[in-house]
């Protein structure tokens, strides 16, 4: 299976990695033999080749903020134009994500179904504000295209909802779906300040430099609306749903939550309103019984609430190199590994 990755970042460094890594059990287990021809980023320059690129010497320049176009193989050109040019079976699309207009990422994946590819992404915003159009285009030009990472990172979630909970109806999906402020308000139940609490979060690298899209709900909401749209089959947007974040949250009121049993927890979720679908994003009491209260820390949970298991919790990790590469992994072998 011949790649192009686009998005050289922490994604798509993970998943270079890992390729080297699991070369051995690609092979011998899942019957791939994988070959990166292309690499594209922003930043960081491009490369084609394709007769396959050294990964290598990839992740090697990449780490010393060396240009991709240095090593042999440069490509002036930008994304679009290699995925045009290029001849490969899979995109990876691991662009940043844009949540307002879904670009470039939206005309990535576009131009790599017109290629005859399939594609993974783990950006969220072609799938929160465009998936029923590319879901359609996909199935016109007869390509797989996947999504694993965009919801809870490498933890599999959507697979799980698809095939393992396949035959059951699901009424409901909730969880904590963004890891930074999960962290936060772990660390407030311990007493801490809010700005203090958010100061060590973007010192860890957790929340970006203006936090916004975590403290505020954002990144959660792009998250239920991609659950909306390929889980319970609508064809939503992020504004259709209220979206509160963490910001009014204090540890006062945190304290008083577990004198009564309860956790505050930023809770992303969708579920059936008779022949409806509604979602929502905002700070709840989560009682401290239930499996999403025990969830503290930088992870991630989903409960599935099904007509046959009942409730259905998965918990794992929403963010990291490896975990994100691994996310993008998952579906590269469900693209073209044996069954």
């Amino acid at each position: 299976m011949q790649l192009l990755l686009i998005g050289f970042g922490t994604v798509g460094q993970g998943l270079a990695e890992l390729l080297i890594e699991k070369e051995g059990t690609l092979r011998d287990e899942h019957g791939l033999e994988v070959q990166v021809v292309g690499i594209a980023d922003m930043l960081k320059g491009s490369i084609y080749d394709a007769g396959g690129i050294d990964l290598k010497a990839a992740l090697k320049a990449a780490k010393a903020d060396k240009k991709l176009t240095e090593l042999k193989g440069g490509f002036d050109g930008d994304a679009l134009a290699m995925i045009k040019q290029a001849n490969a079976d899979m995109m990876v699309e691991a662009t940043y994500t844009d949540i307002k207009t879904g670009e470039p990422a939206t005309s990535h994946i576009k131009a790599a179904f017109e290629k005859g590819m399939h594609v993974t992404t783990t950006n969220k915003g072609p799938l929160a504000l465009f998936y029923p159009e590319l879901a359609k285009l996909a199935e016109e030009k007869g390509v797989k295209f996947y999504f694993e990472g965009t919801v809870m990172s490498g933890t599999p979630v959507l697979n799980l909802i698809r095939e393992t909970l396949a035959g059951c109806h699901i009424s409901e999906v909730k969880g904590i779906l963004n890891g930074t402020t999960n962290y936060m308000l772990s660390q407030m139940e311990e007493g801490a300040a809010y700005d203090d609490v958010l100061k060590t979060a973007q010192e860890l690298g957790y929340a970006e430099a203006v936090p916004d899209a975590d403290v505020l709900g954002w990144d959660a909401l792009a998250k239920v609306t991609i659950l909306a749209n390929t889980v319970f089959g609508v064809n939503a947007k992020p504004d259709d749903f209220p979206c509160k974040g963490i910001t009014e949250i204090t540890p006062d009121a945190i304290a008083d939550a577990k004198s009564r049993g309860k956790r505050f927890k930023l809770i992303g979720k969708v579920w059936r309103d008779g022949d409806s679908v509604k979602g929502s994003v905002g700070t709840e009491e989560v009682d401290l019984t239930h499996p999403l209260a025990g969830v503290m820390g930088a992870t991630n949970a989903m409960t599935i609430s099904t007509d046959i298991l009942g409730d259905v919790t998965i918990v794992g990790a929403g963010a990291g190199r490896a975990e994100t590469g691994y996310s993008a992994l998952i579906d590269i072998i469900r693209a073209g590994g044996k069954r």
